[in-house]
């Protein structure tokens, strides 16, 4: 821990987030003079991105070193609290605790990762200076939902992000990308109005929307019918974001349309911040709504765990024209499905296995689509028949450093113990099989189980990919025999997300250690 004081960290935690917000506005101006490098203007942004994006990551990690595990247990640091708008009762209020804290240095890297991929690989088919901009735009905006504790700047910062990615999918994405975009926008802005609805409701019924005082009341306050409607309407629009099966049907057309950088962010942070609201706000704001819809909610999870888990071995199978980028993004629809029943269980255990299973799947995933993306851009195609043919694709023989990483970010999925995958999963059933005081034991004893044969499925398609994609020895007659193994720059951007995803396996306390006493702070009023 670097000892600071709380002054410095409240600005840290700013700068923070208005760092990326200025240097959105400063990657559409002119390079000063004294800023300009090699290759003109366009390689001056894009250098803009990744000194922007590294500043943020470097002063997050500094605010997590701060950051006092030993003090007492959910306790928020780095608090700044001002008026906003005194009428409606707004605060400026930011802060962080176990729960944000691993998701702000998770945004923070993979916007890194993203700017430093695109500067030695730029995108095509738009300005750069745009597409930095909204890069950065999309980091600050996930990085306030992340850290603000008001209802009403939680949703203004949660809409924010829904620009940049969508001129991110429709200006630099591939094949379709204009509907993808399309559809992306319209399922988000109409769960978002009906999360603004409930949002309002909390507030207003409550006399204040500020976070920590409504989570310390534990639904006081608040009749059970208000409850019932908020969860309701707050649960509608964050289970669109997350996704949530049957809500999932804009994600596969966005992550197979976006660019390698939307899809890694999209996957990687956006999803999180559906899934987080429901820890930060449903679960602790209105317990007794969300002790009524948890079996529904537990329901619907295991129902997207094997829905998906089907959708990629209908695409795997040999024959379907199965996309690899749509495999993996319908592979996060099931993935998230194991958060959602953590959550469901409304127990100190499944909530810290949600908590972790987000951040693995972010690092997992992230890599994933990272490897897809330089896949793609080796071979000209993520088609899956196209790419390995009869007899696979035969990674490990025609680039072998990179064929073992792709596997290696397959098992990791599938949730081989020892890595990031592992954890998360298995305490979220954990936590399911034995679910807070109120809730149907046997009905939840199911959800374990079916939610148990989703993991054997998962094992199934992954590792039905290794095989098509990195072994094999008779090639598509389109298919070059030798392919450039890693590169320097991809050692830089895939590294770090391998190491952490091994990590997080051998040392799954360095995670648990900071969300679980502020998941048991939330809890204590629904954890029964």
């Amino acid at each position: 821990m670097i000892p600071l004081n709380d002054t410095v960290t409240a600005w840290l935690l700013i700068a923070v987030v208005a760092l990326p917000l200025l240097g959105a506005a400063a990657a559409l101006l002119p390079a000063p003079p004294g800023l300009r490098g090699p290759g003109g203007p366009e390689r001056d942004v894009l250098r803009h991105g990744v000194t922007v994006s590294g500043a943020v990551l470097l002063l997050t990690l500094v605010l997590a070193a701060a950051f006092d595990r030993d003090g007492p247990g959910g306790d928020v640091q780095a608090e700044t609290d001002v008026s906003w708008i005194p009428s409606l009762g707004v605060r400026l209020h930011l802060g962080v605790d176990g729960i944000s804290l691993p998701l702000l240095v998770l945004t923070a890297l993979l916007t890194f990762l993203c700017t430093l991929h695109a500067y030695v690989r730029p995108p095509a088919g738009g300005d750069p200076r745009a597409f930095v901009a909204f890069i950065l735009l999309l980091e600050g905006g996930t990085l306030a939902t992340f850290a603000v504790l008001d209802l009403l700047l939680f949703f203004l910062a949660f809409e924010t992000v829904l620009v940049p990615m969508y001129f991110l999918i429709a200006r630099w994405g591939g094949e379709g990308r204009g509907p993808a975009a399309w559809r992306f926008v319209l399922y988000t802005v109409l769960g978002s109005v009906v999360m603004l609805l409930g949002l309002l409701l909390i507030g207003l019924r409550a006399g204040t929307f500020d976070m920590t005082a409504l989570a310390d009341a534990h639904g006081d306050g608040l009749t059970h019918t208000t409850q019932l409607l908020a969860v309701l309407a707050i649960g509608i629009g964050l289970a669109v974001k997350t996704p949530m099966w049957p809500l999932h049907s804009w994600l596969p057309d966005a992550h197979t349309a976006a660019p390698t950088a939307g899809s890694v962010l999209l996957a990687g942070v956006l999803l999180k911040m559906g899934t987080y609201g429901f820890v930060r706000i449903a679960l602790p704001i209105a317990p007794d709504g969300m002790r009524t819809f948890a079996p529904y909610l537990g329901a619907f999870a295991v129902a997207g765990i094997v829905y998906a888990s089907l959708a990629c071995l209908a695409l795997v199978r040999q024959g379907a024209g199965g996309d690899l980028k749509r495999l993996i993004a319908y592979s996060s629809v099931g993935h998230m499905g194991f958060v959602l029943l953590g959550i469901a269980s409304m127990t100190p255990t499944g909530v810290n296995g949600a908590l972790f299973a987000n951040v693995a799947h972010g690092l997992i995933t992230g890599l994933l689509f990272f490897l897809v993306g330089a896949l793609k851009e080796r071979t000209g195609t993520t088609d899956l028949d196209r790419l390995a043919g009869a007899g696979g694709a035969a990674l490990y023989g025609r680039t072998p450093r990179f064929g073992g990483l792709l596997a290696f970010a397959a098992v990791a999925s599938l949730g081989l113990p020892g890595l990031a995958g592992f954890w998360g999963e298995l305490l979220a059933m954990l936590g399911a099989f034995d679910p807070a005081a109120g809730l149907s034991r046997p009905a939840y004893v199911t959800y374990v189980a079916v939610a148990a044969v989703g993991t054997l499925l998962t094992a199934a398609y992954m590792l039905l990919v290794v095989r098509r994609v990195c072994m094999g020895d008779a090639l598509p007659t389109s298919a070059p025999a030798a392919l450039p193994d890693l590169r320097r720059h991809e050692y830089a951007a895939y590294g770090p997300l391998a190491a952490l995803t091994l990590l997080a396996g051998l040392w799954p306390a360095l995670l648990l250690g900071l969300t679980d006493p502020a998941v048991r702070h939330l809890l204590p009023g629904v954890a029964g």
